[in-house]
C-alpha cells in the first residue's frame, strides 16, 4: 500500500481507496479479513485511529463487515453494484480527460479519434 503524505488526500481515505479497488478488482475476496487494525496501523507507521477510520469507512459503504473480537472481512459483491463503481471510475476518467482535452484546445473529433486509437491498441 502506498501513503502519498502531500496528496491532499487524508491517510485514512487513501487507505480506504486502496483497498476498496482491491476488493473490486477482486484481490481482496469474499470472506477474507483485511489485516488487523493494529498490524496495519505498523506496517504503515500511522495512526490506530487513521486505520480504523479508513474501515469503518469501508463498512460504511458495505465493503466490509467487523466482526468482534476477529476483525473486518470483505462482504460479497453485488456484480451490478461491482458494474455501477467501475462505470462510476470510468465517467470520473472520461469527465477528467475532456476536461484535459479542453484546455489543450482539443475538438469533440480529435477526442473520439484519439479514444478510437487507444481502444484499438488495446485490442491489439
Amino acid at each position: 500500500m502506498r501513503l502519498i503524505q502531500n496528496s491532499g488526500l487524508p491517510i485514512y481515505q487513501q487507505i480506504a481507496e486502496q483497498m476498496k479497488a482491491e476488493i473490486l478488482a477482486g484481490k481482496l475476496k469474499q470472506g477474507e479479513y483485511l489485516p488487523s487494525i493494529r498490524s496495519l496501523a505498523k506496517d504503515l507507521k500511522i495512526s490506530v485511529i487513521t486505520t480504523m477510520k479508513a474501515y469503518e469507512l469501508l463498512a460504511e459503504e458495505g465493503l466490509v463487515t467487523a466482526v468482534q473480537g476477529k476483525g473486518f472481512y470483505v462482504n460479497a459483491q453485488d456484480s451490478e453494484m461491482l458494474r455501477e463503481q467501475h462505470m462510476r471510475k470510468v465517467e470520473t476518467a472520461l469527465l477528467e480527460a475532456i476536461s484535459a482535452a479542453k484546455i489543450a484546445g482539443m475538438n469533440n473529433e480529435e477526442l473520439k479519434q484519439t479514444l478510437q486509437i487507444l481502444l484499438n491498441m488495446q485490442e491489439e
